[in-house]
């Protein structure tokens, strides 16, 4: 006599339980923070707040009485100290993941490796941003570090979206598309052009007056202002892809909430190009470039965030 195989219908399968859910949610949010934070320190100047690495100063972990960075070494030790936050919630993550597998295993329900995968980037990525941080420290806020930094912070960034997003869904079957295949593509154009928008802005950044110390003069060898106008036009060239993904979705009648997510994106594109246009003409003030890396951090996010409403995952067998 045979055992039954049990089916998974839709009420048997779930996502992953709220309070894991919470817990990538709040690595999602960290990640982004220390974004910010990180800008704080190179608009402040603190780059070199603390001149070593893995030490503060040599001989010392933390701040010294002695040191001549005066309270640049206290911004820049602060922004470190906020890498162990981040491991704790990065643990915590991988924790919650193993933990919820065992609960669907017990339950019945299939197990989603997936998620167990995404749940890694968060402490894979901070591991190597702590190293790619000392690096940029040891290299005197090289551009080329510097810049990496950021950019490895938004990579990972995307990696606890889709850990967010994911962990919604109820299982991993095949997708399911709830647009037409045109704006699907449409939608991934527009997520590749967000990241040169990104890369572009970054090379602005750092041709520009904001290396991260007073004393440090690496910067990329580019004029500011062509790069500047270069980085506008590829932004008016996502703008232009985001109205035609607000059109192509009005017109297929597409999901309210496709819609909704590209509307935010609109929202905040706007509002992250006035800033842009304002810095740029106001001579880049400290509290507007730092709040266009904000702006930035939550463009991309907002980005990511409509690919999921466009498409479901089936249970069925």
């Amino acid at each position: 006599m045979t055992t039954p195989v049990p089916t998974i219908t839709a009420a048997a399968a779930a996502p992953a339980e709220p309070r894991v859910r919470v817990v990538y949610l709040a690595n999602l949010v960290a990640q982004m923070g220390i974004i910010v934070t990180g800008a704080v320190v190179r608009l402040t100047g603190s780059g070199l707040g603390c001149p070593t690495w893995p030490e503060c100063v040599e001989g010392s972990y933390v701040p010294t009485a002695r040191q001549e960075e005066a309270w640049h070494k206290y911004v820049e030790f602060g922004n470190r100290m906020l890498t162990f936050v981040l491991v704790v919630l990065a643990i915590a993550a991988v924790v919650a993941a193993i933990w919820d597998q065992r609960r669907r295993v017990r339950a019945g329900l299939p197990a989603r490796p997936v998620l167990l995968a995404l749940a890694f980037v968060p402490i894979v990525g901070t591991f190597a941003q702590a190293i790619l941080g000392g690096i940029t420290v040891l290299t005197g806020l090289h551009p080329l570090t510097v810049s990496a930094h950021f950019l490895v912070s938004m990579g990972i960034v995307a990696g606890c979206v889709a850990l967010v997003t994911r962990s919604r869904d109820s299982g991993d079957r095949p997708i399911v598309l709830l647009v037409r295949g045109e704006v699907r593509i449409l939608t991934w154009a527009l997520v590749c052009v967000a990241a040169v928008v990104v890369i572009l802005g970054v090379l602005v950044t750092g041709s520009g007056p904001h290396s991260g110390d007073a004393q440090a003069e690496h910067r990329f060898g580019f004029d500011p202002r062509t790069v500047a106008w270069l980085h506008a036009d590829v932004v008016l060239f996502f703008l232009g892809l985001l109205v035609a993904l607000l059109l192509a979705l009005r017109l297929t009648d597409a999901p309210r909430r496709a819609q909704r997510a590209a509307l935010v994106v609109l929202v905040v594109a706007l509002a992250q190009g006035s800033v842009g246009y304002l810095q740029y003409f106001t001579g880049l003030p400290i509290l507007l470039v730092g709040l266009h890396v904000l702006g930035a951090v939550c463009l991309w996010v907002a980005v990511l965030l409509v690919l999921p409403t466009q498409r479901d995952r089936g249970i069925g067998g």
